[in-house]
């Protein structure tokens, strides 16, 4: 297990460092600037070069390319060209606050609801029980989320006025946000442990502990769950990532103030320290949370952790 662990964290360092390097690289290559030209054109020369120094241009691109990869060892992400004096780390920092936030109240209730859902399905087989959690997943995965956040703006905040439509001004500004982030989350969840729960049903081990007369909810949930929830950890990366890191049409929808905003604001106006920074964070994010579901793999079956130890 050790083993497998140091190499999975030699494998997330390669990974970050070609993500660096091509994301470096590619900005570069983007059309346009961070600066206003018209800005640049009123500067003298020697201006121009004391300008352009502040920010490491005036140096060949391969001598930029080892100074950013340094400053990324000591975890320093540049300083932002729009954001005038503040650090992209700084922004960050400031930043991940509510989009965490938001994330982590979408997760919780995405997957509670979703593997409730699924496990309702499973056992109520085509009834309409299963039928209503399946309806509920098709349209939460082909409606998409923006179009959930705009008729909840619009009956819950404009015709009932039971909460704040947009802006970030109190706890209750997250309410609508995270319920428009989860139905995805829920849609998924519960699809995915109704087809696994199905499954496992059908296995002898649980036939032969209904026939010994075990509970209904003992063989749910000492005997099932536990084997339908292995497929369903494979789903949760992506899906945590995306929710934790700012969704950027949410935020932008209900005015929130976080990393997903920022990642779309710094993209309007090629800013490319900031665009860099934000790539790699959420790069970095990914991988350390699916290393950590590799890990919950063993947690939910002990197989898997003896298994692993054993290669």
């Amino acid at each position: 297990m050790k083993k497998y662990f140091l190499l999975r964290v030699m494998n997330i360092i390669i990974t970050l460092f070609i993500i660096a390097t091509a994301t470096f690289f590619l900005m570069k290559q983007l059309p346009g600037s961070p600066f206003d030209e018209e800005r640049l054109s009123n500067l003298s020369d020697d201006q121009r070069i004391e300008f352009l120094s502040r920010y490491g241009l005036d140096q060949p691109l391969s001598q930029q390319y080892i100074i950013y990869m340094k400053n990324l060892v000591t975890g320093d992400f540049g300083e932002s060209f729009y954001f005038k004096g503040q650090e992209v780390a700084d922004l960050i920092k400031h930043r991940i606050g509510p989009s965490a936030l938001l994330g982590a109240q979408a997760v919780v209730l995405g997957i509670t609801i979703g593997i409730v859902l699924g496990i309702i399905a499973a056992f109520r087989h085509n009834t309409i029980w299963d039928f209503s959690t399946m309806f509920i997943a098709v349209i939460g995965v082909s409606v998409p989320n923006f179009v959930f956040a705009a008729l909840l703006q619009y009956y819950v905040g404009l015709k009932l006025g039971l909460l704040p439509v947009a802006f970030w001004e109190s706890y209750s500004s997250s309410i609508m946000p995270t319920i428009a982030l989860s139905l995805m989350v829920i849609a998924l969840i519960a699809r995915f442990t109704r087809n696994e729960m199905l499954e496992v049903l059908q296995q002898d081990y649980i036939i032969t502990a209904r026939a010994k007369g075990v509970p209904q909810f003992k063989v749910i949930y000492k005997h099932a769950i536990r084997n339908a929830l292995i497929p369903v950890l494979t789903i949760l990366g992506p899906i945590v990532v995306s929710l934790l890191t700012g969704s950027l049409v949410i935020e932008n929808i209900f005015g929130v103030p976080g990393i997903g905003s920022l990642f779309v604001d710094s993209i309007k106006v090629n800013d490319y320290t900031t665009i860099m920074g934000l790539t790699l964070f959420y790069s970095a994010f990914f991988v350390l949370t699916m290393l950590i579901i590799d890990l919950l793999y063993g947690v939910i079956d002990p197989r898997i952790r003896i298994n692993g130890a054993k290669e």
